[in-house]
């Protein structure tokens, strides 16, 4: 009799659906980002992340502990210098607030987890963007890929295991590779976002590394439309020795994580951005949706559409409830 084919009958008991699941979600696979201020006494709450902080010093070794002792895979660190300068000298500067930070959970966490870092200048610039300016005000590839090249051995030399170069300058992960493996650190590794898009959802982020931008970054970052030019991005970045690849944002974005993950022979990250946790906590907050549910279905689709780790401030609690 018609119906012929059910599949309702492997969704019949959690135990049924669990055991034909296709798609895993583990603690591993969360990277938390973690934000840590230069001269704090106190966490300073991030009004549009609820929940997420400016660590001191001290608040970010306890609360990356926590994470590690929570399952999840990795840390990604980002600094927030008390001043800036229009080169962003903070970032190769040995005792400014980002190395010091991967120094001291280097020192308290050793090899138990993934330390990675935001290889990137525009927590340190004066103007916001991802690299220096020239005389005409537009962003200098080349000069910056010299910093990129200092700031990446500064942060090696701190203890990252992972270094993340996220400007979007042509030619970053070659340059990086080889300042790294002339100085010895050829096991640091590079996590590159190769693709990286000129989004609206960067706006909670900015607040979080309290950003000096003004405009946009438009003549670095992608064009939202464009799908061609993320895979020719993504391609070069292997050719200059990427580890592992990075897609950002992951939710307007899940199509370009699927074509990576089809053409990628290293792993896929993608970044789960703070304007989507804003989001989600904002309509959570109201009464809106089930919070737990709606976190997971967020972290579930973002694996499903091929990415291998997800970068995420819901990783420590997400590790949680999935153990």
């Amino acid at each position: 009799m018609f119906p012929e084919q059910r599949p309702r009958r492997l969704r019949t008991t959690p135990a049924m659906r669990r055991m034909v699941s296709e798609t895993t979600l583990r603690p591993r696979q969360l990277i938390l980002p973690m934000f840590v201020g230069e001269g704090l006494d106190a966490p300073r709450p991030i009004a549009s992340m609820p929940g997420v902080v400016q660590h001191t010093r001290d608040t970010l070794r306890k609360a990356a502990v926590d994470a590690v002792n929570a399952g999840v895979g990795g840390l990604m660190l980002f600094g927030i210098p008390e001043k800036r300068d229009p080169e962003g000298s903070g970032a190769v500067d040995e005792k400014g607030i980002l190395n010091v930070a991967l120094r001291d959970l280097r020192s308290e966490l050793g090899d138990s987890t993934v330390l990675m870092a935001d290889t990137c200048l525009d927590e340190f610039t004066d103007h916001g963007h991802c690299g220096v300016l020239d005389a005409d005000g537009v962003v200098d590839n080349d000069a910056t890929l010299r910093l990129y090249a200092e700031m990446g051995v500064a942060q090696a030399e701190a203890g990252a295991h992972v270094l993340g170069p996220s400007g979007m300058m042509d030619g970053q992960v070659g340059v990086i590779r080889r300042a790294l493996d002339e100085v010895g650190h050829s096991e640091t590794a590079i996590l590159a976002y190769s693709i990286k898009y000129a989004s609206a959802f960067y706006g909670p982020f900015r607040e979080a590394v309290d950003s000096q931008l003004k405009g946009d970054r438009k003549t670095y970052q992608q064009d939202l439309g464009n799908a061609r030019e993320a895979m020719r991005e993504l391609e070069l970045d292997l050719a200059e020795g990427a580890d592992m690849v990075m897609v950002k944002p992951a939710l307007s974005y899940l199509d370009i994580i699927k074509a990576a993950a089809d053409i990628s022979p290293v792993p896929v990250a993608a970044y789960n951005i703070s304007g989507e946790y804003a989001m989600v906590e904002a309509a959570a907050a109201n009464g809106w949706i089930e919070r737990e549910r709606t976190v997971l279905e967020v972290l579930t689709s973002i694996r499903r559409a091929g990415a291998d780790v997800i970068l995420t401030y819901w990783a420590a609690e997400a590790a949680a409830w999935l153990d």
